[in-house]
């Protein structure tokens, strides 16, 4: 008896050294931190770990090989994991490889270049994307015009696009905020940058800056941008060569009729919006139905959106894109809330709606070699952001469904190419 027990000690103590991966688990009860269970995916990437990205298995899991560092990394950011033999982890793999799961291995091979185009000086909770890169301690760098116009895109697999107005219209916050002194200073910013480019006016600098970003998707960049960026970047491309700005905006008259002058083959993912031309209104065009937000079909505890459901093996880029521990995610408002899905173009990807508005909040496209997704609303996490709100704390929210789409796309550039089906 003595001795069985000593056996078993034994036995036990020698567990570890028979395990071959870690698991990080990321259903709904299963994953204390699942925004940080990226952070530590993308730091296995960097230090050249293999890992595997389990999708619909455990709401996306992340198979990683087993390695005391990448213990004691999970350890320290509180991420769950689970240590598994091979046995087991040979025994999970068969299970998802069999043609009647709807489920898929993908391999994630090297840490993707991140670059976060902001403009100097933003705070980093003016955007959710910085927000929770910083949160999940994944590395990114901040460019701007500047570092666009010279090309340096090049150096990046991923970019991502700050709440920008690149029709040259300040956002059109003009109608509440042309006297306040951020706007004031915001503006001028803005035009002494130009100026300094070589360019007389902001729309024309800024529709520069859209039309080198479009080539970096063409070339085989990943675009990913969120609330205003997303419908004024269309709308800027398909302005090329009219001037759609109003007086107050770039000091000189629009043109006469420029609505019937818009070029909707230039553009990503809408077609067929008309422009809203008064200044005075906070809207672009009507692309955005934010509008039917406040009209009392929806309230913040009724507005959710839902994730459409992909066959893993034969879409696994949307499936990726979606993965997550719930299907039903909470909506939230912005410049640009959502999209109106008669004005989203047929080769686009609507993967979250919300049918009650007849609204896309997620959208997925690709453009020449690269792939983009348009993502509408300012913060998953703050249902009405507005001008001045104190900054999300995410340590708040660590298992947010809205946040972890944003990590969905961080992490998609880096898997095998060749595995991927378009």
């Amino acid at each position: 008896m003595k001795k069985n027990s000593i056996l078993f000690i034994f036995l036990f103590s020698l567990q570890p050294l028979f395990a071959s991966f870690v698991l990080l688990p990321m259903e709904a009860e299963g994953q204390q931190n699942h925004l940080k269970a990226y952070g530590i995916t993308y730091w296995a990437l960097e230090k050249s770990y293999k890992v595997s990205w389990l999708l619909n298995y455990r709401g996306g899991a992340f198979l990683l090989p087993d390695a005391p560092e990448i213990r004691k990394e999970c350890q320290i950011r509180g991420v769950t994991f689970e240590v598994l033999s091979d046995a087991t982890t040979n025994s999970i793999l068969e299970d998802i490889s069999s043609p009647s799961q709807n489920m898929e291995t993908v391999v994630l091979e090297k840490s993707p270049k991140i670059a976060v185009y902001t403009p100097k000086g933003k705070q980093p909770w003016d955007d959710a994307v910085t927000m929770v890169l910083t949160y999940a301690e994944i590395p990114y760098t901040e460019i701007y015009d500047e570092e666009v116009l010279s090309d340096q895109l090049l150096l990046y697999d991923w970019l991502h696009l700050h709440h920008e107005d690149f029709t040259g219209q300040y956002g059109k916050f003009f109608g509440n905020y042309r006297s306040t002194p951020w706007y004031i200073q915001q503006k001028a910013d803005a035009e002494a940058l130009a100026k300094k480019l070589g360019y007389n006016k902001v729309s024309e600098e800024k529709l520069e800056v859209a039309k080198k970003i479009r080539d970096f998707v063409i070339g085989g960049g990943f675009m990913f941008a969120m609330c205003s960026a997303t419908d004024s970047f269309d709308i800027a491309l398909s302005a090329e060569g009219v001037d759609i700005c109003e007086p107050m905006f770039d000091g000189d008259d629009s043109d006469a009729n420029y609505q019937t002058r818009i070029d909707y083959t230039s553009t990503f993912a809408f077609k067929d919006y008309k422009l809203e031309r008064n200044p005075i209104v906070y809207e672009f065009s009507d692309i955005d139905t934010t509008d039917k937000h406040g009209k009392g079909a929806f309230v913040m505890d009724k507005d959710y959106f839902t994730l459409m459901e992909y066959s893993a093996k034969w879409d696994p880029i949307p499936t990726m894109l979606c993965q997550n521990h719930t299907q039903l995610v909470k909506g939230f408002m912005g410049q640009t809330t959502a999209f109106d899905s008669e004005k989203i173009k047929s080769n686009v990807l609507i993967m979250g709606e919300c049918k009650i508005n007849g609204e896309a909040r997620y959208i997925h496209g690709t453009k020449g070699k690269g792939m983009f997704t348009f993502y509408g609303g300012h913060d998953p996490e703050d249902y009405q952001h507005r001008v001045g709100d104190a900054p999300t704390v995410l340590d708040l929210h660590p298992n947010s469904p809205g946040y972890r789409l944003i990590l969905n796309n961080v992490l998609f550039p880096a898997a095998r190419k060749k595995k991927l089906k378009t």
